[in-house]
Order: structure tokens, then sequence, then C-alpha cells
């Protein structure tokens, strides 16, 4: 399986755009293809484990279900798809590293497949869509919260 990956770079501390990656309640308000957000289970530490989106994914409006590790925490938040209404895998990470003081490299990383099969191309081409445009809108959302303060 194929991963899709692009790396920016960020003008903000790692914290800073963790901060913003792992606030999923607030997609809505900055994340452009995410309509709805529901956090459905959290940890002992009150972090979301299970966070459910309506989307628009691949031409239509998508739901699924996210479950999320924080085992590398606050350097990577990954995820793996527990349910999908058009997806069958959505997979993906967040890794952040600071590449200079007050500027974080960040990488996404995205394996997806739909329930009704695409030629490889179009996949390849919807999650390169997808992952420049949730670093296009993190990068948005984390500096204009820092140019707010």
């Amino acid at each position: 399986m194929e991963i899709a990956s692009e790396t920016i770079v960020v003008k903000a501390t790692p914290s800073e755009c963790y901060a913003v990656v792992t606030d999923f309640e607030s997609y809505p308000l900055w994340a452009s293809d995410i309509k709805a957000v529901e956090v459905v289970r959290r940890d002992d530490s009150s972090r979301p484990l299970e966070v459910t989106y309506r989307a628009t994914a691949f031409g239509r409006s998508a739901s699924y279900t996210l479950s999320y590790d924080y085992t590398k925490a606050p350097y990577e938040l990954s995820w793996v798809l527990k349910t999908g209404d058009i997806v069958s895998k959505l997979d993906g990470s967040y890794s952040l590293s600071e590449s200079e003081e007050n500027f974080t490299q960040v990488t996404y990383q995205l394996s997806a497949e739909l329930i009704v099969p695409f030629p490889g191309f179009v996949m390849r081409r919807a999650e390169s869509k997808i992952i420049h445009a949730a670093l296009e809108d993190l990068r948005q959302r984390v500096e204009s919260n820092i140019a707010a303060k």
C-alpha cells in the first residue's frame, strides 16, 4: 500500500502546531473539507480517542470515525480508520519537528482506500489534494492564532 506524504514549514513551535492538530472540535472552523466533528470517546487524560467526522471527500459527503494514537505525542499524532461510509482505509499521521527556532516542519502522511475502487492515479491525485489542503489549512490556522496573540 502506497502512502502519500507532504511536508511544509509552519512559523510556529511544535507545541503550537500540536495544539491546533489535536483540537478536533475546532476543525470545521479552519479545515476546508471538514463540515462537522463529534468526539465519541476520550482517554483518562481527556484526549479524544475516537472522533467522527462529516467531510467533503472524493466529490461527495462522507462520514468516518478515526481512532487516535498519542504514543509519540507531542511529536506525532497518528490515526486509523475505525468506520467509514465510503472509505475502507483512512490511516495517517502528523509528524512535527522543530526545523529552526519557532519554526516547525510538519509532515502529513495518508493512506486511503475507497469501498468502491478507483484507478490508482485517481486515488493518488485525491490523496495529494487532501494532504495539500490539510497542510495549508493547518499553516493558516496556526499562524493566524499566533498573529492574534
